[in-house]
């Protein structure tokens, strides 16, 4: 089952084990119907922002080992199902971050975007290992780098779609160093400038995910091999921008059928940094 959306994120595929799926699902539709509140449809901020309360309320209901209100029935019958082995202080940062998307801020710097990965991105893969047995340090770390680079490659991608939705998650910092106004992006106006721009948050989100990759190296079978996949995806997308010289202000880089060969030979190939 894919993502119905245009994220590139696959959940509860056939390398994921069985006994494993009803999780994998239940946090998917619990995540995707949280973004549909914050993101779809013509509902007033006002109204959008009171919904994703009610969706906070029903969690906390969940997690006390109550009944939620029959508005998202079959999300939370579902995850009440998985919560013993979730971490619900997880799925609170996810509604975090969603409702910082109501009102989003301008990002001052690298560090203040991240914190909005810690809560819109990293949650999912810590969920995940946590239902593969894997909490030590190191994982969760590069759980984390994966993660944000993943949510950061999505916005790298998406400068088509965000721009004229008024969606800017350039730091101004960034901004600042190439000499490009928040206007030039949400007007999507290509420029050498604007280019160089995107070449120094490609390089940024590839060093991250260069740094969390060996994780997948690490997880044993088939999440292993689910995870190869995934950071190759991310790879490829920034492989896409960069063929294109970096004019992802104009074009909007998409993985085809016609890649999946390129991504599995990747993933069978893929070695330990030396």
């Amino acid at each position: 089952m894919s993502v119905d959306h245009y994220e590139n994120f696959p959940v509860a595929s056939w390398l994921c084990p069985p006994a494993l799926r009803p999780a994998v699902v239940a946090i998917y539709h619990f995540a995707r119907t949280a973004d549909d509140l914050a993101d779809e449809g013509d509902a007033p901020v006002a109204e959008r922002v009171q919904a994703l309360r009610n969706y906070r309320a029903d969690l906390a209901a969940v997690v006390a080992g109550g009944a939620p209100s029959q508005r998202w029935a079959r999300v939370y019958a579902a995850l009440a199902r998985e919560m013993h082995r979730l971490q619900p202080a997880l799925l609170h940062d996810l509604i975090d971050a969603f409702e910082q998307d109501l009102t989003p801020p301008r990002y001052r710097d690298r560090a203040h975007l991240l914190d909005y990965c810690r809560r819109s991105a990293n949650p999912i893969g810590r969920l995940l290992l946590g239902l593969y047995g894997v909490g030590d340090a190191e994982s969760l770390r590069r759980s984390d780098a994966i993660c944000s680079a993943l949510q950061l490659i999505n916005f790298w991608q998406d400068f088509s779609r965000d721009g004229p939705h008024g969606r800017l998650y350039v730091p101004q910092a960034d901004l600042d160093r190439h000499g490009v106004t928040a206007a030039d992006v949400l007007a999507c106006r290509d420029s050498p400038a604007t280019r160089e721009l995107i070449q120094d948050l490609c390089a940024w989100a590839r060093q991250l995910m260069l740094d969390g990759a060996p994780l997948a190296l690490t997880l044993p079978g088939r999440a292993g091999w689910e995870l190869r996949l995934v950071v190759q995806g991310g790879l490829l997308i920034l492989d896409k921008i960069a063929a294109r010289r970096f004019d992802s202000l104009l074009h909007r880089p998409a993985i085809r059928a016609w890649d999946l060969p390129t991504l599995a030979w990747r993933a069978l190939t893929m070695r330990a940094a030396p």
